[in-house]
């Protein structure tokens, strides 16, 4: 009898809202078994593959916050939210376990980064930001001084008998924030002299949204997400008593622009010559 191991190469699985990392290997071994009275061959392959696991930067992570990585994505009906939009295969809503704020976290760090992937320790750095974005957001949310802001985020509907992780169930994010412009501002960042005993101007018509931090999975990309999360975020910012919502988008952005310009958008040019150097323009929804 003569056993044969053969050893075949690991491989690569990007997950949307992670790195790359390495599966278990395919471990497969041939045994041969020669019998001379019947002259008889057998052959057995056997395959060993373990589950998926998580990238550790992603599981050191959620551990350090004190946070359960294997948390399963509660039912609308446990959150009890009556303030959800659902569209497709999808929900959107705000954010209300600390696992949903990581996981927004994560996705913006996944983001920040796409375009950079040849940068070494890039696991390191994204690890970092969505540490540093998890307790910013967290404290963002909080009410201070007359201002908000609410972490909305994209999860998969729920299905009978399937049952999925926070961390798998959140596609998408953005944060609504709402503002009160500065004394004399015709529009947020707007360079002009304020008092400094009177500098923030909270009369109604000087209240605004801001959208920001805008990203989907890539995995989840080009099935409405972005622009669903956007109408659900500007209804909320009407049933604010808001009458105008802004956000930024990067000057190279084209397909960035064109979803905000169908969804009626405007570009505020009297800001857009300042923003140059940002490589940014603003724009606005007047509603």
């Amino acid at each position: 009898m003569s056993t044969i191991p053969i050893q075949k190469p690991g491989f690569h699985i990007l997950l949307f809202n992670s790195p790359n990392y390495k599966c278990t290997k395919i471990t497969s071994s041939w045994t041969i078994n020669s019998d001379i009275k019947n002259k008889k061959m057998k052959e057995e392959l056997s395959v060993k593959l373990s589950s998926p696991i998580v990238p550790k930067v992603v599981e050191e992570g959620l551990s350090s916050n004190g946070l359960r990585f294997d948390r399963l994505q509660p039912s609308e009906q446990e959150l009890i939210r009556e303030n959800i939009f659902e569209f497709g295969q999808f929900v959107a809503r705000e954010a209300v376990l600390d696992e949903e704020f990581w996981t927004a976290a994560w996705l913006r760090a996944e983001s920040h980064w796409e375009n950079r992937t040849y940068e070494r320790y890039i696991d390191i750095y994204k690890r970092k930001f969505a540490d540093q974005e998890f307790n910013a957001v967290k404290k963002r949310c909080k009410v201070q001084n007359g201002d908000s802001c609410a972490c909305i985020i994209a999860v998969r509907k729920e299905q009978k008998n399937v049952k999925r992780s926070i961390i798998k169930s959140v596609v998408g994010t953005l944060d609504l924030n709402i503002r009160y412009l500065l004394q004399g501002e015709t529009f947020p960042g707007e360079r002009v002299k304020t008092p400094f005993c009177c500098s923030v101007n909270r009369t109604p018509p000087s209240r605004y949204g801001y959208i920001a931090n805008l990203c989907v999975a890539k995995l989840a990309r080009r099935q409405g997400i972005a622009s669903n999360m956007m109408s659900f975020a500007v209804e909320n910012a009407k049933s604010n008593g808001v009458s105008q919502v802004y956000v930024h988008v990067d000057r190279n952005n084209r397909p960035g622009q064109l979803l905000y310009q169908k969804m009626g958008f405007e570009m505020v040019e009297t800001a857009n010559s300042r923003l140059l150097p940002e490589e940014t323009y603003l724009l606005r929804l007047r509603m």
